[in-house]
């Protein structure tokens, strides 16, 4: 049987927009021949919806309009595929309740045929820890529909339905998938971009297809939304493991292949309650599907054939703030971009992802500088202008402190306070030139600096977006060297000044000031910030496995006592585990401190 994975971007609330695109890319598939076409999980109305799963009336604008695609399929002749696709349902034999989501909304997942919807399922395993907080907007699902698609000459296959997080926890609906017997298990999936999660995610899939009995094929979404990023990767591995097919990363994109599959004969569980071998029963509802006529076939072979190149390290997380930083954008209504421009590294590497994200005739920059600014700095950013042609635009500052001081009457000549002002003056300009032309301003943080508290609120932490939010320092740096590298390999011009990446880091807000006046040399810095950040380890943990004491007890106090301006700094892509927003949550207000253990 031939079926389509459509891993595609799909906008949070835009219930038309997405709708078009079932449509749209169900007439693809259908003319590549396919008999089962697959959409993300949640398609219809984007992922994480959050509290809007908790507004009736958007969940019954999400039901009705999966009815209205099943119409409209059938209207335009596509009636006879089976479109799997996700969508926010509800369970409306719950009474209300403490502590029951409003109105019991489902994760849900419909087949649509025939004009209707024939089926529905909802996710049965919600899961609860990182970015994800389900039980606050979900009940879980507690059925696995197995629907039987005839095949034309007289043979027929089971198909059953599984939703993301059912592939992650043990038991649920893919123990119960091997006792119905389907011979293809489809799995709608929303799992947000981390980086290396690739290879777990495929050892997964093919764990799970062993269990299951079947072929798996996983289709995930792609795109950003808010901190969150999508990078496809759909996958398809038959029962006993072997990979059939992998999509691109960051990519929309229809996967189309032909699968062998066992005809249908059921298993050994009839239709109604089976032990789901996590605690709780799942009931098989078995259907078959009529025998519609197909669309026309078109001939057309996918251009990588079922397997698309792989990126590596540095070019996957590259493509991902990209990738996020272009929905943001778009998706918010923006058409440009403005930052400040330096000629550092931070702001280098975020001009140019936003000129990759938005092309660079949309990427403003401001030149800004100060008394304490380096001819080399004004320079190598006005060297980045040119490689990459986006608009330059220079504004000195000095004149503006100098008035803002002489109006402060007593206010300090130098020390931190005329630092953070020089800082201030440059994002109320950002801001100013924002509101005159509706530009976003990007801010130009790295994670390293967010963590330790090394940036001023209202000044370089001013702007809508960080594109380098969750990006250490140490990685700043790689990913600038590996985006010139990509350049020189295509045969373009480096769009990242050898300079800015080469000289020593420094916000230039005081005469001969570098970071490491400031902060630990960032490998260290860095290696430690993993270990304290992303991993959560103690301070006794962090001096156990090699860390410098002093430096512990430094590096805590720093990122401990910065909460307060981490929960200011604007959202920017989750490439990691663990960054400071939805994937790390501490109180603002707290008293604790790591003790140190006794020497």
């Amino acid at each position: 049987m031939r079926i389509a994975l459509a891993q595609l971007n799909a906008t949070v609330g835009d219930l038309t927009g997405n709708a078009e695109l079932v449509v749209e890319w169900t007439r693809r598939a259908a003319a590549r021949g396919a008999r089962v076409v697959v959409f993300p999980e949640m398609f219809l109305t984007g992922y994480p919806v959050e509290d809007l799963a908790l507004r009736a009336s958007f969940v019954e604008a999400s039901i009705a309009a999966t009815h209205e695609v099943a119409q409209r399929l059938d209207a335009e002749g596509l009636g006879g595929v089976a479109v799997v696709t996700g969508y926010l349902d509800r369970r409306a034999d719950l009474a209300p309740r403490t502590g029951l989501p409003a109105g019991a909304p489902l994760d849900a997942a419909a087949v649509l045929h025939g004009g209707r919807v024939v089926a529905t399922s909802a996710k049965h395993h919600l899961p609860n820890y990182g970015v994800f907080d389900e039980y606050r907007y979900f009940v879980p699902g507690n059925s696995l529909p197995v629907f039987r698609v005839p095949l034309g000459d007289g043979g027929a296959v089971d198909v059953a339905i599984a939703i993301c997080e059912d592939l992650w926890q043990d038991g649920g609906p893919v123990a119960v998938c091997l006792r119905a017997g389907a011979g293809l298990l489809v799995v709608p999936n929303a799992s947000p971009y981390e980086r290396g999660k690739d290879d777990v995610r495929l050892e997964l899939v093919t764990r799970r297809a062993r269990e299951a009995g079947a072929v798996l094929a996983y289709c995930n979404l792609v795109g950003g939304q808010d901190e969150l990023v999508f990078d496809g990767d759909s996958i398809v591995v038959t029962a006993s493991g072997e990979v059939l097919a992998r999509g691109p990363q960051f990519e929309e994109e229809l996967v189309v292949l032909d699968v062998e599959l066992p005809g249908a004969e059921g298993g050994d569980a009839p239709d109604g309650p089976v032990d789901a071998e996590d605690g709780t029963a799942i009931t098989i509802e078995r259907l078959t599907l009529p025998d519609l006529p197909l669309p026309e076939v078109a001939a057309g072979e996918d251009e990588h054939g079922p397997f698309w190149p792989r990126l590596d390290d540095r070019a996957e997380v590259y493509a991902a703030l990209v990738a996020g930083t272009r929905d943001y954008v778009r998706k918010n209504g923006f058409r440009s971009v403005i930052l400040a421009l330096s000629g550092g590294i931070d702001s280098a590497l975020t001009a140019t992802i936003a000129a990759d994200a938005i092309g660079p005739e949309n990427v403003y920059v401001v030149l800004m500088p100060s008394r304490y600014s380096s001819e080399g700095s004004v320079t190598d950013a006005e060297d980045l202008v040119k490689r990459q042609g986006i608009h330059g635009r220079t504004v000195p500052i000095q004149a503006i402190v100098d008035a803002f001081r002489d109006e402060l009457g007593d206010f300090p000549a130098d020390g931190l306070p005329a630092e953070n002002l020089q800082s201030r003056v440059r994002g109320v300009i950002n801001m100013a030139l924002s509101n005159a032309s509706n530009h976003l301003v990007l801010t130009t943080g790295n994670k390293s600096e967010l963590a330790t508290g090394y940036s001023t609120l209202y000044g370089d932490s001013a702007g809508g977006f960080g594109p380098i939010k969750d990006v250490f320092k140490t990685l700043v740096w790689d990913l600038s060297r590996w985006r010139n590298e990509y350049a020189e390999r295509t045969g373009a011009t480096p769009p990242i000044p050898v300079n800015s990446i080469e000289k020593a880091p420094s916000a230039e807000l005081a005469p001969g000031q570098l970071d490491t006046d400031s902060l630990p040399a960032y490998d260290e810095l860095d290696a430690l910030l993993d270990d304290y950040v992303e991993k959560d380890m103690g301070s006794a943990e962090l001096i156990a496995v090699g860390h410098d004491r002093a430096l512990v007890e430094r590096v805590i106090r720093l990122v401990d006592l910065a909460e307060f301006k981490r929960r200011q700094y604007p959202p920017g892509p989750k490439i990691s585990p663990k960054n400071f927003g939805r994937g790390r949550r501490l109180p603002i207000t707290n008293a604790w401190r790591e003790p140190l253990p006794r020497k």
